[in-house]
């Protein structure tokens, strides 16, 4: 093993001595449309990003049976709600043209499953990783199903103890393990980010990857995060934080993922190695101004 905490995806390797690996989450902030799903693709891919990523559901497993059939507004008219959650899930066929349009990008794509038939149908399309949701941190089963996979896999931590985040890495193991520290608030404020513990996180488990993934409506915090020394981030990403959607409000316009990679990368070259050192370009003043005694 590396004397550094590192991992590798596909060819890709991520950790302390590698660069930021940037996610922008799309969710199911593409309201069923491939359309909406393409123009976040590419303008992830675009401003910088390593990577996007999807959510997939079977929803007669993760809706509660007693919400089947609540109605509710939507875009497409009053339905209910088990009718809604199929309406934004795309299948085999959206799957494939997205397979295909990220692969003409050359941009990584894989997603968060939220249930074991979820995971065996995004295997189809071979993603070099995945990511399992907050909610699914006590999910040994859907835990267990990644494992067998043998690829990197997020796991995310919010709206988690301590003793349910120990439970789940000692279930998994270290082997293939990625740490997201994360709050499950959507919109979150400032006050419940708590960024620090991302260096809790990378003092208790010093061989893992450690990220984080951000539900702000600003971009400093994950900006922080990175100087933190997060190796990965994610934000979810929208075309316009006022369109129909639970995640949009929390979500990051093209804009500002723009401004989001760019000042990562240059908050990551700026931190340099910590090796304190004279650069060629302080030897004029250093001459001049320093006295020699």
């Amino acid at each position: 093993m590396s004397k550094h905490r590192e991992i590798k995806v596909g060819t890709r390797f991520l950790g302390d001595q590698h660069p930021v690996f940037i996610i922008a989450e799309i969710g199911i902030n593409h309201n069923g449309s491939v359309e909406i799903a393409k123009k976040l693709i590419e303008g992830a891919k675009n401003a910088g990003c390593d990577a996007v990523k999807f959510q997939k559901r079977t929803p007669e497993i993760c809706v509660p049976k007693d919400q089947w059939n609540i109605e509710r507004d939507t875009p497409w008219g009053r339905m209910t709600y088990i009718d809604y959650r199929h309406k934004v899930e795309f299948g085999e066929k959206e799957y494939s043209e997205l397979d295909n349009f990220c692969k003409k990008l050359n941009i990584i794509w894989f997603a968060s499953c939220w249930d074991i038939p979820s995971v065996d149908f995004i295997e189809k399309f071979n993603p070099p990783l995945y990511k399992t949701s907050s909610a699914s941190l006590t999910d040994f089963d859907l835990q267990m199903r990644h494992k067998k996979l043998k690829k990197p896999v997020m796991i995310s931590t919010g709206m988690s103890t301590m003793e349910e985040i120990n439970s789940a890495v000692e279930n998994f193991g270290f082997e293939n393990l990625m740490i997201a520290h994360a709050t499950s608030t959507y919109p979150c404020i400032n006050e419940e980010l708590n960024l620090r513990m991302i260096l809790t996180l990378k003092n208790l488990f010093p061989k893992t990857v450690i990220g984080y993934s951000g539900h702000e409506t600003g971009l400093a915090p994950t900006w922080a995060a990175v100087s933190l020394g997060a190796s990965f981030v994610e934000r979810h990403i929208t075309l316009d934080r006022a369109m129909w959607g639970t995640d949009q409000a929390a979500s990051v316009e093209l804009s500002g993922f723009n401004r989001l990679v760019r000042n990562i990368r240059d908050i990551e070259t700026a931190l340099g190695d910590g090796i304190k050192k004279v650069y060629n370009s302080e030897l004029g003043a250093r001459k001049k101004l320093r006295k020699i005694i």
